[in-house]
């Protein structure tokens, strides 16, 4: 309720002059209501205010806006990814994300890894079907974790420098190869260890941005 109160004093009080930036417009609701919600409040301020904005979005369908709307355009955060990790370049340009990441961030964020795995399952699912039957069908699988053990439910996925140590043959190994893998143990460390950082950066301001709208 707050969120929507939030946007109807925006699009009652905007004007030209304005410059409005409104995050996840939509999020509070079920998936059709808010997507349908963020449609039209864009719409309305292109249309009806006519003022400068930034529109952040997780609904990947606002993006056929830009085709009908002359002074709408979208534009997404770089994303590489390599070898079965995603790295975020924390460069903004032009275009549209072409998948979500949220289940890559949930996983940096310390997730089990059941659960993981089972949010994969479930995603790949709701894609391959239609939602309404996917969606009858993954409830059948309940109970899903009655019979896991206690060591299956506290199992995670093995770190980048894990499956890389798990490669290495070390009788193989030369002291210059030996030093060199030392420097890429240590690199992928550091980089695992700053995105960790950087989950739990945006899970803190989330929590803040909750605490403000309560």
């Amino acid at each position: 309720m707050v969120e929507m109160l939030e946007t109807s004093a925006i699009l009652h009080r905007a004007t030209p002059q304005s410059f409005v930036v409104l995050d996840e417009i939509g999020r509070g609701t079920a998936t059709f209501d808010g997507l349908s919600i963020a449609w039209a409040v864009v719409e309305y301020l292109h249309d009806v205010v006519r003022c400068r904005g930034l529109f952040a979005t997780h609904y990947h369908e606002l993006t056929a806006l830009c085709g009908k709307l002359p002074h709408l355009a979208a534009w997404t955060v770089r994303v590489r990814e390599f070898e079965g990790e995603v790295v975020f370049l924390h460069e903004v340009v032009p275009g549209a994300a072409d998948r979500s990441y949220g289940i890559y961030v949930a996983r940096l964020a310390g997730l089990p890894g059941p659960v993981i795995a089972r949010a994969r399952q479930v995603l790949r699912r709701l894609e391959r079907g239609e939602a309404r039957s996917a969606v009858a069908e993954l409830a059948e699988d309940l109970p899903l974790f009655a019979s896991m053990s206690v060591a299956e439910s506290v199992r995670r996925e093995p770190s980048p420098v894990e499956r890389r140590l798990a490669e290495i043959d070390p009788d193989r190994l030369s002291p210059r190869e030996a030093l060199e893998l030392l420097y890429e143990l240590k690199a992928l460390l550091a980089r695992g260890s700053l995105e960790e950082m950087e989950a739990c950066g945006h899970m803190r301001d989330a929590r803040a941005g909750a605490g403000e709208e309560r």
